[in-house]
């Protein structure tokens, strides 16, 4: 069972349904929003949406995944980098068709991805025992911190940011699909 009681057979089920309803989104969004994008719109959320790119791959740049726990760099502020990441993305494109879509991404995020960062985080205090635990004490789950958390959990992972693992995690491919998706509204949006 989860923390909040919820038996892990139903989370499976929304984790196997999250990339299927993800895709279902992304072609009703490639219909739908051009249909109510505005230049104006679009620039914002174009703005927010490059921020969450931007954080994103400042978190694929950091993260040694199932090697050690990784505290340094965005996981600094937030132990979920790249889901902040991806939901400002979300919201951006949201607001890029119509405000009022941000109201769908706050409901897929509940629905779906807390959820998933729940089991996450139950993995990781397996894992990593003592250490998580004190990292996370000390580091939001989804809203960044203002300052870095500098805490002994993250002693000695302080890599910096690698080229290497952003090419290595296809990073880029959220960048192209940014690109297309963004070209795609100001080639359809209303004149």
């Amino acid at each position: 069972r989860m923390s909040d009681g919820t038996p892990l057979t139903e989370f499976n089920l929304v984790q196997k349904l999250r990339v299927p309803a993800g895709f279902l989104f992304a072609v009703l969004y490639m219909w739908l929003a051009p249909k109510f994008a505005t230049p104006a719109g679009v620039a914002v959320g174009a703005a927010v949406a490059v921020l969450g790119l931007l954080i994103r791959a400042w978190a694929v740049g950091h993260i040694v995944k199932n090697e050690t726990l990784t505290t340094s760099g965005p996981y600094a502020y937030v132990r979920n980098p790249l889901y902040f990441g991806s939901f400002l993305l979300a919201c951006g494109f949201a607001i890029a068709a119509h405000w009022s879509a941000l109201g769908l991404v706050f409901a897929f995020w509940i629905a779906v991805y807390q959820p998933t960062w729940e089991r996450e985080r139950l993995f990781l205090r397996q894992r990593y025992g003592a250490a998580y635990r004190e990292y996370e004490a000390h580091v939001p789950a989804f809203f960044p911190r203002l300052t870095p958390w500098d805490g002994p959990a993250g002693a000695g992972n302080d890599a910096g940011f690698s080229l290497a693992k952003y090419l290595r995690h296809r990073e880029w491919n959220a960048l192209l699909g940014f690109a297309v998706v963004m070209g795609w509204l100001l080639w359809r949006m209303p004149r």
